[in-house]
Order: structure tokens, then C-alpha cells, then sequence
């Protein structure tokens, strides 16, 4: 069972969108707390394989502890990002899987911890790091960042209308408190939402006025979009033809890169014959588009946090001539 207060979204439209094989091999690429594992080990035979990822330490450690409480040996777990399956899949011998699940963002755990800073509405140090093992934190990262840094990060992955003078706060802020500047979330949260309330003429119903710029931040600090298009690569390139993509996304960003992602690969720019109008030979088309599902009203009613998820599903083709290629060799 998942941990008790997470609850996985867009549950059982994921698992019948994976379409299990009692013997298949799936990936969960966001372990979490194990919502979405638990629910498509139950669908394996014993001859069935789960290989859960995450990149957060803390979600590989209760991975493993769920693992072995529950003695399954169809199940294991790896720290890795998304943009490492192709290694993580290489080191258990697997060449090909049958289904690959990619979820979005942040977790319940992440947010609901304040140490881990990811979170406005708890103070915290202003971490904002998936892997707190790697890499700067988000206060490290503001305190030696430029205005114009800032600003690009806030507009471009925040879609925040007041980045520039968000951006000039941020940076007075540091040089006048200097080491002792933006210690924890909710001196951020402040002055952002100072920034915006003085410019916005009506406030915006619904939501915090800094959850743009976190949301940026975030995304910078752990180069999601990034890792995300790694992972939607080295998915499609693993898996078997007729497996399954699902990807479930919660802010536009990465939606949008996802049902481009899948609008490409299923063909829909491919440059096409001048005659025959079909798409024009040599073109590798890997990709074809299943579904797109919403949460329903209940589960966006009963678990708020679903409200922005959108799942979409895509099923791997035939690869060119029949080939069977390793996983990794299609990239």
C-alpha cells in the first residue's frame, strides 16, 4: 500500500492505461511513496518485473524498506533521474520493457515537508532539491544568480508576468542582508508576494502569489524539463513494440513538451510525399498517440492536488524493417 497521506493520482486510469502483462516488465520512473507500483504489481504474474526509480534518496529508502516488507522479488528499486534509464535498465540486464510510467513534479512527501523547501505555505530552508545529495539549493543558486538569471527563470519557467521586478527584489534583497539573505521559504514567499500585490490591480483568486516563481525555481533547480525530455526518449527508445507510455504532468510547461513529444514522434510534422500525401519514406515514425485523461470531478474534488494532472498515453510502434534493437540504440 501506498504511504498513508500520499495518494497517487490519476490511479486507476494509469494502471489500464499501462495495459499490463501478467508477465510484462514496467517501469515506475517516480517511485514516491509506492501508489502507482503497488497498484501495477498487483496486476503481474510471478513471471512479472517492477523496476521503480527516483532521484530523491528519501523515496529510494522507503522504497527499499517497502520492497523488503513486502518480499516481493518482482519488484526493485534504483536512484537515478529519468535521463538514466537506459543505464539503470542496462545494470538488471533488462533490454526491452512492456510499459514506462513517468510522474511529474513534486511529490506529497516533498511538499508536506518543510525541511525539504519545497513548500510556501510551511517554513523551511530554501532547499528545492529532488536529491538534497547534489547540486546547489535554490538559496544558493539566488544568492549568486544575476537580476537578468532571475528573470529569465521566473518568465520562462514560472510564466510569471512580474519576473523583472521580482527578480530586482530578489537581488537587492541579497546584496543588502548578505549571507543572511533568504534563509528560509517564507521569507521568499514574502517578498515575492510583496512584488506582485503592489503591481497585480485585482488579486488572483486561488493562489498564492508566489507560487509562479517557486514553481520556477524549482523546475530550474533540478533541470526537470530537461530530465524530462532525456526520459521521454530513453522511454520510447526501451520500450518493446506495443508498449505503453503514460506521463502524467501537472503545470503547462511540461505538458506541453509531453503531447509535442508524442505529436512528433507519432508523425504529425513528418514531411510528407508530394503525391501520394502519406508521410515521406525514411521518416521513423516510433510513437502512436492513445489517450489523454483528466482526473474526474471525485478524485479532483477528494484529493485537491489533482486538479492541474493531465495523463497522456502513447503505445510504442514496430521498429523499422522488424528490427529488435537494445534498449538506448533507437535514440
Amino acid at each position: 500500500m501506498a504511504e498513508p497521506g500520499h495518494v497517487p493520482v490519476l490511479l486507476d486510469e494509469t494502471v489500464e492505461a499501462l495495459s499490463i502483462r501478467a508477465d510484462g516488465i514496467y517501469v515506475d520512473g517516480t517511485f514516491g511513496r509506492g501508489g502507482h507500483s503497488a497498484a501495477i504489481l498487483a496486476r503481474l504474474g510471478e513471471r512479472g518485473r517492477l523496476l521503480a526509480m527516483d532521484r530523491d534518496p528519501q523515496a529510494v529508502a522507503a522504497g527499499r524498506r517497502w520492497g523488503e516488507d513486502r518480499g516481493d522479488t518482482r519488484f526493485a528499486i534504483e536512484h537515478g533521474r529519468f535521463s538514466e534509464l537506459t543505464t539503470v535498465l542496462a545494470a538488471h540486464g533488462i533490454d526491452r520493457v512492456d510499459g514506462v510510467l513517468l510522474d511529474l513534479g513534486v511529490s506529497s512527501p516533498q511538499l508536506d515537508e518543510p525541511d525539504r523547501g519545497f513548500s510556501f505555505r510551511e517554513d523551511g530552508p530554501l532547499d528545492m532539491r529532488m536529491d538534497p545529495t547534489s547540486g546547489l539549493s535554490a538559496r544558493q543558486w539566488l544568492l549568486t544568480a544575476s537580476e537578468t538569471q532571475i528573470a529569465e527563470v521566473v518568465r520562462d519557467y514560472g510564466e510569471e508576468r512580474f519576473a523583472v521586478p521580482i527578480a530586482k527584489a530578489i537581488v537587492a534583497r541579497c546584496r543588502d542582508d548578505g549571507d543572511a539573505a533568504l534563509q528560509t521559504t517564507r521569507e521568499l514567499a514574502s517578498l515575492v508576494a510583496n512584488v506582485v500585490r503592489s503591481r497585480r490591480k485585482k488579486p488572483e483568486v486561488g493562489k498564492d502569489p508566489a507560487t509562479r516563481t517557486f514553481q520556477a525555481i524549482r523546475i530550474f533547480i533540478n533541470q526537470e524539463l530537461a530530465e524530462l525530455q532525456g526520459g521521454l526518449n530513453a522511454a520510447v527508445a526501451c520500450l518493446r513494440p506495443g508498449g505503453r507510455l503514460a506521463v502524467i504532468s501537472f503545470h503547462s510547461l511540461e505538458d506541453r513538451m509531453v503531447k509535442q513529444f508524442i505529436a512528433r514522434e507519432s508523425g504529425r510534422d513528418a514531411p510528407r510525399d508530394p503525391i501520394m500525401g502519406g508521410i515521406a519514406a525514411g521518416v521513423v515514425i516510433r510513437l502512436h498517440s492513445v489517450a489523454r485523461v483528466l482526473p474526474s470531478e471525485a478524485e479532483r474534488a477528494a484529493n485537491p492536488r489533482s486538479r492541474s494532472a493531465v495523463l497522456r498515453v502513447a503505445q510504442r510502434l514496430a521498429d523499422p524493417a522488424g528490427r529488435t534493437a537494445a534498449c538506448g540504440a533507437l535514440q
